[in-house]
């Protein structure tokens, strides 16, 4: 993760799972017979629909539409009241633990694994224990041939019936590696990746020294932005859709910063930052969300912030655990929606936009796109929706829709979002 301390402590990762090959539907897909809106569907890996390939997540329910995973990086759990307090907070899945941590407590507070056989208590009927990490960032500690030889090696030791996962730094979506050999790290091992890149906290988005290597551009001027996280998937997508399959993407967000140990601190992610930055991947259709939950550098270290936040009064980074507790609330209240397959849609000019339909109702997720201002926007529905008013999420309002189905509202900040629910 940018983060080479922890690996230090972090416990041998070796798995692997099976890959879900016919899960893919045609880019062209249209809805089927029906359907209220007569637009082209996106491709995807199937949603939850993918799972049902995976013994362990299939019995574990991961399949269940009402379920997204919300995962945290190294966050130790020895009682059911530190799991509680995580719950409360959208975490639903963990990877990094202790080696001692027992598989009861997972078994009994409904929440799962990821990671490889902690101890004795890990066997082949611990539902709950659902995926294997094959490693972490690979491409950037292994040259391509060894790397891919090392996560071979890795997939292979893996228990039947777990799916398999790795991370990946941004390497794999720049274009300072062969394009081969970042396809080959992202396609040929795992049934879910992810890449970290933490663009609020990092030096890399410098003026002075800011160079883009990435396959989809990011300017200088919208480097430290929520859509830099959405145009990280968009990258990743593209290397994941090379050899003609999908697989769920999932991202990683910091939840204080995102530095390396003994560097120099930028700063931490602002708590409207990490919600956008969250909102942003979903609308670039994260499969999933795994937080960082380090602070390596600056003056609110931490070597698990949201523990830090349920012990300590007065946490420096309280504010931020706060937020992600409600963007987790927001996600978890929608999965059923997000889970959908998305329409081929766009809103309006300066819009980064996603469009689902649910149980007889249109969802709009709205921010604006990269290198607009904030600001006052105007958007469009599409020409079957008739309605005179669109419900806005979680903000207690509704706003009127003229009769050519437009609308409008206002954006303050690069990392605000809305969210609007349209009776079909």
């Amino acid at each position: 993760m940018g983060i080479k301390a922890i690996r230090a402590a972090a416990v041998i990762f070796a798995l692997i799972g099976m890959c879900c090959s016919a899960c893919t539907p045609s880019a062209d897909a249209l809805p089927a017979a029906g359907e209220p809106l007569n637009l082209k569907t996106i491709p995807w890996e199937g949603g939850p629909g993918y799972w049902k390939s995976f013994a362990k997540a299939d019995a574990a329910g991961w399949d269940d539409p009402a379920f997204f995973p919300i995962a945290i990086w190294y966050n130790g759990i020895s009682t059911d009241d530190e799991v509680r307090f995580d719950k409360d907070h959208g975490i639903n899945t963990y990877i990094g633990m202790d080696s001692s941590t027992p598989y009861s407590i997972f078994d009994r507070n409904g929440v799962f694994w990821i990671g490889g056989k902690l101890n004795d208590s890990f066997t082949s009927s611990s539902r709950n224990w659902v995926g294997a990490i094959l490693d972490d960032e690979v491409d950037g500690r292994f040259t391509p041939e060894e790397g891919r030889k090392h996560l071979a090696q890795l997939r292979a030791e893996v228990p039947p019936g777990l799916f398999s996962y790795a991370n990946f730094t941004n390497m794999v979506i720049g274009n300072n590696m062969k394009a081969a050999d970042a396809q080959a790290f992202v396609n040929e091992f795992t049934d879910a990746v992810s890449v970290d890149m933490y663009w609020y906290t990092v030096p890399t988005c410098n003026p002075a020294t800011y160079v883009n290597t990435n396959i989809v551009p990011i300017s200088r001027e919208s480097c430290r932005s929520a859509s830099s996280y959405g145009k990280t998937l968009d990258a990743l997508r593209l290397q994941d859709a090379a050899d003609g399959k999908l697989q769920p993407l999932w991202q990683f967000v910091e939840n204080l910063n995102g530095g390396p140990g003994g560097g120099s601190h930028v700063a931490n992610i602002a708590a409207d930052q990490l919600q956008g930055a969250v909102m942003n991947s979903v609308i670039h259709e994260a499969r999933g969300i795994v937080y960082f939950n380090q602070s390596l550098n600056g003056p609110c270290l931490a070597g698990s912030a949201l523990r830090a936040a349920q012990v300590s009064p007065g946490f420096c980074g309280a504010a931020q655990m706060e937020a992600m507790r409600t963007i987790n609330a927001h996600i978890r209240e929608l999965a059923p929606v997000i889970n959908t397959q998305s329409f081929e849609y766009r809103f309006g000019d300066g819009m980064d936009t996603m469009l689902k339909v649910h149980e007889g109702y249109a969802y709009v997720f709205a921010m604006i796109e990269a290198g607009s201002r904030p600001g006052d926007r105007t958007l469009t529905l599409p020409g079957s929706i008739k309605t005179s008013s669109a419900e806005v999420l979680f903000e207690n309002r509704s706003i009127s829709v003229d009769s050519q189905g437009k609308f409008s509202d206002s954006f303050p900040k690069e990392s605000t979002y809305h969210i609007y629910k349209v009776k079909l």
